[in-house]
């Protein structure tokens, strides 16, 4: 099943032409209604008293563009361009080095929404680059402290000062989720793949709800490109979200493809309306998770 994501003469390629695209979407999104949603994210507050946010956790190969996603939500929420996760245009290997949670500012500097999302290093092919397997998992059960950077030849040891040895629910992971490029599900290495598919495993022995984003639609797709509302429209990017939910086993109903902020200086609603899917899910699913224990 790993060996799917090789590229090959069966997997589609982006589209060319409009006979590339349905004359009807295949998943509803509601355009145009924003403000509503965005309202739902607003009022959202916690229902569990042990815990004052919803950890989100990121993971995925290296360049899938987790940072990215980071500084679009809080775009998003500020209703202007951010840059709170550091992002690198340039580097081939991963940029972010250390576990780091990320808060978003809500109605002013001492107040936050009541989710926050951690970024971690990228997984990539080799064994001894990248973040590794084990560290992964420590860190969904909350043994990995904020600061602590990764070694991707060794796991943490308990005898570090960034090891948290008694993780209360507030440390743990309350959502796992995997991004990765539209451009490049199809031609990811066997090795990476089977990292994901190991740490998606490790959180369904957790209970950890799971989900996955789909950056850079617009560089998958040029209908997409040309009008993000065709995202539901493209066939390229309909069978690539099957691909992968082939691949790693998450169900396509629990993929939301996005376009991550990257040259724009100003936001926008439809990009925005994409983003406002995956969190609103997100947000659910954690809800769901820490109400249940």
């Amino acid at each position: 099943m790993l060996g799917r994501f090789f590229k090959s003469s069966a997997h589609p390629e982006p589209p060319q032409s409009e006979s590339d695209t349905l004359t009807e979407p295949w998943r509803k999104i509601p355009w145009g209604r924003k403000e509503r949603d965005l309202q739902v994210v607003r009022d959202y507050e916690p229902h569990n008293e042990e815990l004052e946010q919803l950890r989100i956790l990121l993971h995925g190969p290296t360049g899938s563009g987790k940072s990215s996603f980071i500084n679009s939500v809080d775009t998003l929420l500020q209703g202007r361009m951010t840059c709170q996760a550091l992002e690198d245009a340039v580097s081939q290997e991963t940029f972010t080095k250390e576990y780091r949670t990320f808060k978003i500012q809500k109605d002013g500097p001492e107040t936050m929404y009541p989710f926050v999302f951690t970024d971690i290093m990228g997984l990539e092919k080799e064994t001894n680059q990248g973040v590794g397997v084990q560290d992964l998992k420590l860190a969904m059960k909350g043994h990995i402290k904020d600061g602590y950077n990764f070694n991707p030849v060794s796991a943490i040891s308990e005898d570090d000062n960034y090891y948290n040895k008694a993780p209360t629910l507030k440390d743990r992971v309350h959502v796992l989720v995997c991004v990765i490029p539209a451009p490049s599900v199809n031609i990811q290495s066997a090795e990476t793949v089977a990292k994901m598919r190991e740490v998606r495993l490790a959180a369904r022995d957790l209970g950890i709800p799971q989900l996955a984003v789909l950056t850079k639609i617009d560089e998958a797709c040029p209908a997409v490109k040309e009008d993000i509302r065709n995202v539901y429209m493209s066939k390229y990017l309909k069978s690539q979200m099957e691909l992968f939910s082939e691949s790693l086993g998450i169900p396509v109903k629990c993929i939301f493809p996005v376009k991550n902020y990257h040259s724009e200086i100003d936001p926008d609603d439809d990009t925005d309306t994409l983003i406002l899917s995956a969190l609103k899910h997100m947000i659910n699913l954690g809800e769901d998770f820490v109400n249940r224990r």
